[in-house]
């Protein structure tokens, strides 16, 4: 936490050697058990430069607001409290706090590799990108872990797979010249999911680059039970539904997959019903499909029952949730 003799949380611009003041930037609810290695990767960092620490946390249930006081990371650390609950209220609160030139944007459920910070400042100056970002890596074990990390689970966003860098429509977490993500209003506190997505597209909108640097590549501890990740798919669809209607431009093909999946298994279920056996030909491919992709995974423990059940479960979920999930604004699982 802040003491006397820390350096002030709000000292914006840049440091005597030239390298930006950064101020991470993390929305917490319910993390108590993940926040602590969060923090710590946070004040592993090698960047040399000046860092402050926001935390905004959210109600929780779980003493996520103790673990974070009891933090004993050796940078200055300041707690705001997000009482609407949502990461994107979450996020601005805790960059108007701060007033760093560069604002780094973490998930309490990431871990950053030591460089991150380093990396990111210095791609940020070498391609004036307004927001630089990288790729999400879901560790853990076990078979729904080994799913989130394939590419038939996750999807084939840039962001998951990080082959080639460049400009790109999204970016995991974020790296932003403050400037610009001022310039156009910050986080979108009408959206319980797809924020960053939606903000990426007013920044190029507007006319900033998105880069995508995959030498950033940033652990993430996704869920580790079936109810749970079917609870976040359902809601990322439901929320991608939101932010298309509200942006239509900034539909990709790949994001109508899943929500053509479900509609078809109705119909199969619906010729079933019928008698018609035809009705099986889809149910009966797409079981195949995710068989051979758990088939492929290396790491899923030898479980690729679970895993096959866990892409079933993230497809039909967010394609679910797209087609018919409600959207409301307040507290949204994390």
């Amino acid at each position: 936490m802040n003491t006397p003799d820390s350096p002030p949380v709000n000292s914006p611009g840049t440091a005597p050697a030239g390298l930006p003041y950064i101020s991470v930037v993390v929305p917490a609810r319910d993390c108590a058990e993940l926040i602590g290695e969060c923090l710590a990767a946070i004040a592993a960092q090698t960047y040399r430069g000046p860092i402050d620490v926001t935390v905004a946390v959210a109600p929780s249930s779980d003493g996520t607001a103790q673990a974070v006081a009891g933090s004993e990371i050796e940078l200055p650390l300041q707690v705001v409290p997000n009482p609407a609950g949502t990461a994107a209220a979450g996020l601005n609160l805790a960059v108007a706090a701060s007033a760093g030139a560069v604002v780094a944007r973490v998930d309490a459920q990431s871990r950053l590799a030591p460089d991150y910070l380093e990396r990111a400042v210095a791609t940020l100056a070498r391609t004036g990108a307004a927001n630089v970002g990288g790729v999400q890596h879901p560790v853990g074990p076990g078979p729904i872990a080994a799913a989130v990390r394939s590419p038939f689970g996750g999807g084939p966003a840039a962001f998951r797979r990080g082959r080639h860098g460049g400009p790109a429509d999204t970016v995991y977490l974020g790296v932003f010249d403050r400037a610009a993500l001022e310039s156009v209003g910050g986080f979108d506190e009408t959206l319980g999911r797809n924020q960053d997505y939606e903000l990426n597209w007013r920044l190029r909108s507007r006319g900033h680059t998105v880069w995508l640097d995959p030498t950033l590549v940033v652990d993430y501890v996704p869920r580790s039970d079936y109810r749970g990740l079917a609870r976040q798919y359902f809601s990322y669809g439901a929320w991608k539904r939101t932010m298309l209607v509200r942006n239509p431009r900034s539909l990709r093909a790949r994001q109508l997959a899943a929500p053509a999946l479900v509609a078809g298994l109705a119909v199969s279920a619906l010729e079933l019903a019928l008698g018609r056996g035809r009705g099986a030909a889809l149910p009966a491919v797409y079981a195949a499909a995710c068989a051979a992709a758990a088939a492929r995974l290396r790491d899923s423990q030898g479980d690729r029952g679970r895993a096959a059940a866990a892409f079933a479960v993230m497809h039909i979920c967010w394609g679910a949730g797209f087609l018919a999930g409600r959207t409301r604004r307040g507290r949204q699982p994390n």
